[in-house]
């Protein structure tokens, strides 16, 4: 025991026994009942000892019971067939049934009792009765009596359950071994420290209302609660306890949950590291029973598909209705075979988030079976690879652009070896020609028409070499813009003008179209001749004899937008997104009819967009191409702006 020797402990026999107990032997013969009892059968005289049970109770289940003791090995006793639980019975007839507890209980020398009481109650008689019983009285003939101190105070100290009583001050007046081990106190607790001063502080004034409220309320009322106690050591421990108020005392069981509390933090704390960890690899974990028509999904599944947990139920409809329909029957294709053959699965599909974003998933699992083998659901992860999807494609792109890139430089290296041996061999035959003066002496009038060709030579070796290195320092971010305010009307005519010869040489009408001759543009004038001479070169190049290359110009207030347009042999429809690219040209090297270095374009569009500008293109193979520039007004102010 808890307390000393010396001091017995107080207990309420008169509490006590004033709940129901019946006690039979196994033929049905009643041994013990309590006064409570006889008041519960409606007896005015106590039951007496020897009585038969089914003489006293009426079992509403009594069919069952009759059939249970049929079906035994002793067809004859009707008892053998009640079992241990809750029966309703009924003490005369037409009276309202009452619900009791009836527990079989077996000694060490092999008698059965059968013991009567409140349902909730049934527990505590059983093991009353039961130490009463095993405490040596007559086997001939067990008579039952009210348990005295020294027997219940063994039996109370033999529970695990944490025992007290209080007083109508909350102050102890009786707890059991189990509470001092428990709370690491003994008997000084007893008459001197309540309830209160054992529980935690922050959690007294809720305590302190609940017991309140129990002392104010009838008997028999019973209060659940959990809270922090101290230990005289100053431990905490977690105790769900269970009060009864029985007349101005209270009974209380209570039970230690501390390493169950322990346990439920350790699980939290570990959901909350696998929650954090899925977080972290954008994957979370689900579950589908084979039959039922929703998924158990994790937090991190529900951010993948950009859905509030609160809201959105993952069904096989609504996770359908966001998968890409090309993907959806490929799902139900891969579950359908793992759940055939049994096997792990993985996949990967696309779905649509409500936002409108489009999301990458991959989805590993396996297969749920139960004992004989069957597949009765499926589970696994799923993993946001959004990210890495489109990382790898960007590289596919990056990979296939690099080859297209060396390609087109090889194309282009393929065509330069023939743009500078032409011009070479001229010159260098020329040159050789005058040196030796295969025509007569120097001063032969043909030898000014070679000179000529020396110098139409060089010229184009100029412009090829002038726009690889334009090029070169472009891609290198080194062609650095010289802004200077001049007349764009200005700029044009002299273009045309440059270009001129070369039109009057084929026939070609070259047209002027500008709508207001005083704009004044910030740009750099260099670069701006040359972009016109560009489309201007190309339009004279790939236009026919006779034909008409049209030059507009338009004020739109902050942009002005220049148009150069043909009626030549056109670009096709599938050139039209790489002409403007390095080193790329329309047709071939084995079957272009015109020279140049493929970077006209190319240089174009670099230096427009330098500008802060834009270009575009519009063809039609044998109707002519346009080309389109629109630069800014103020290209300083557009490229801080840009800045």
């Amino acid at each position: 025991m808890s307390v000393a020797s010396d001091k017995k402990p107080h207990i309420d026999h008169n509490a006590l026994n004033a709940l129901p107990r019946l006690v039979a032997d196994a033929s049905g013969r009643i041994i013990y009942a309590n006064k409570s009892f006889s008041t519960l059968a409606g007896r005015s005289a106590p039951i007496e000892k020897g009585e038969k049970l089914f003489d006293i109770l009426h079992f509403e289940d009594m069919d069952d019971i009759f059939h249970r003791a049929w079906m035994g090995d002793d067809a004859e006793d009707t008892l053998a067939g009640l079992f241990d639980g809750e029966h309703h019975v009924s003490f005369s007839k037409g009276s309202r049934p009452v619900p009791l507890y009836f527990d079989w209980v077996e000694m060490a020398d092999g008698r059965r009792f059968l013991i009567a009481s409140f349902v909730g109650e049934s527990e505590t008689a059983k093991k009353e009765i039961y130490s009463e019983l095993e405490a040596g009285k007559d086997k001939a003939d067990v008579e039952y009596y009210d348990i005295d101190d020294t027997s219940l105070n063994h039996f109370l100290d033999m529970s695990h359950e944490i025992l007290c009583t209080l007083d109508q001050e909350g102050t102890f007046k009786w707890v059991n071994d189990t509470f001092c081990a428990a709370l690491k106190t003994d008997q000084v607790i007893l008459g001197d420290k309540t309830f209160i001063d054992l529980v935690h502080p922050d959690e007294r004034s809720a305590i302190r209302q609940t017991l309140s409220d129990l002392q104010h309320s009838i008997d028999g009322q019973i209060a659940n609660f959990e809270t922090r106690m101290l230990a005289s050591n100053s431990d905490i421990s977690y105790l769900e306890w269970r009060f009864k108020k029985i007349g101005a005392e209270l009974y209380c069981v209570g039970q230690d949950v501390t390493d169950i509390k322990s346990h439920e933090d350790e699980l939290r704390r570990q959901q909350s590291k696998l929650l954090e960890a899925e977080t972290i690899g954008r994957m979370g974990h689900w579950h589908w029973r084979l039959g039922e028509d929703h998924f158990e999904w994790s937090d991190e599944i529900y951010r993948i598909f950009g859905q509030d947990i609160n809201e959105f139920v993952p069904s096989i409809d609504t996770v359908n209705q966001m998968v890409y329909r090309r993907d959806s029957g490929r799902i139900m294709q891969v579950f359908q075979r793992a759940m055939i053959e049994n096997k792990d699965y993985e996949m990967d599909f696309r779905i649509n988030r409500p936002s409108g974003a489009i999301c990458y998933v991959r989805c590993q699992g396996r297969c749920e079976t139960d004992m004989d083998g069957d597949v009765i659901g499926l589970y696994g992860i799923m993993q946001d690879i959004t990210q890495d999807t489109l990382r790898e494609q960007d590289l596919r792109d990056a990979k296939e652009a690099a080859e297209r890139a060396y390609a087109a430089k090889s194309r282009f290296l393929a065509n330069m070896s023939h743009e500078l041996r032409t011009p070479l061999n001229a010159i260098i035959g020329f040159s050789e020609m005058i040196q030796n003066q295969l025509l007569g002496p120097i001063g032969t009038e043909r030898y000014l028409e070679y000179i000529g060709g020396i110098r139409e030579s060089g010229e184009h070796l100029l412009d090829l070499i002038s726009d690889i290195l334009d090029m070169s320092k472009i891609e290198a971010g080194k062609y650095d813009l010289d802004l200077e305010k001049f007349s764009i009307a200005k700029v044009i005519r002299m273009a045309v003008h440059m270009m001129e010869g070369r039109a009057v040489d084929a026939s070609i009408k070259m047209i002027i179209l500008i709508d207001d001759e005083d704009v004044q543009i910030v740009a750099d004038r260099r670069a701006v001749m040359q972009i016109l001479l560009n489309l201007l070169s190309n339009a004279v190049k790939f236009s026919p004899d006779g034909g008409n290359i049209t030059i507009t110009c338009k004020n739109t207030d902050r942009y002005i937008d220049i148009t150069v347009a043909d009626n030549g042999i056109g670009i096709p429809s599938h050139k039209l997104q790489s002409i403007m690219k390095p080193f790329e040209q329309v047709s071939s090297e084995y079957t272009r009819e015109h020279e140049g270095s493929g970077l006209g374009l190319a240089i174009t569009k670099e230096l427009v967009e330098m500008h802060g500008g834009k270009v575009s293109i519009e063809s039609e193979i044998d109707k002519g191409t346009s080309v389109s520039m629109r630069l800014p007004v103020q290209a300083e102010d557009i490229k801080k702006s840009v800045a």
